[in-house]
């Protein structure tokens, strides 16, 4: 396996486990009953229902990140998803760092899926084109 492909196959992976939380752990625990939750989400300032909308956000935009085409702008989305949910957090005195090394996380996947990304990111010139006759 070329080190290419073993850095696009460790994007994917890492995109795939960032959706996975984002689904999962996230985003369905804005969608079932639990113990607490109705206090958890007034702490933050937001209504269930509110939070309901925000999981469905959080959904579309976890899949749009799977998406080739769709990925870069679901990453920007992600990015200020995840902006608010930090934001949500340092209001209340919680831990927020975990929404920001997502962000990170997130980003780097899509380079690694993407190298282009990277490239935009840091300033690199171009890959030569090849001219084909």
């Amino acid at each position: 396996m070329t080190e290419s492909k073993k850095l696009r196959t460790t994007g994917w992976v890492l995109s795939i486990l960032i959706s996975l939380m984002l689904i999962g752990a996230s985003a369905s625990g804005k969608f079932t009953e639990w113990e607490g939750k109705s206090e958890m989400f007034a702490k933050l300032g937001w209504s269930e229902e509110v939070m309901f909308k925000i999981g469905i956000v959080e959904v579309i935009v976890a899949v749009l990140f799977l998406i080739p085409r769709t990925a870069f702008v679901a990453a920007i989305l992600l990015a200020a998803y995840l902006g608010g949910a930090t934001a949500a957090h340092v209001r209340v005195g919680e831990a927020f760092f975990v929404p920001i090394i997502l962000g990170i996380v997130a980003w780097i996947s899509l380079g690694l899926r993407q190298p282009d990304i990277f490239r935009l990111a840091f300033g690199k010139p171009d890959r030569p084109k090849v001219q084909q006759d």
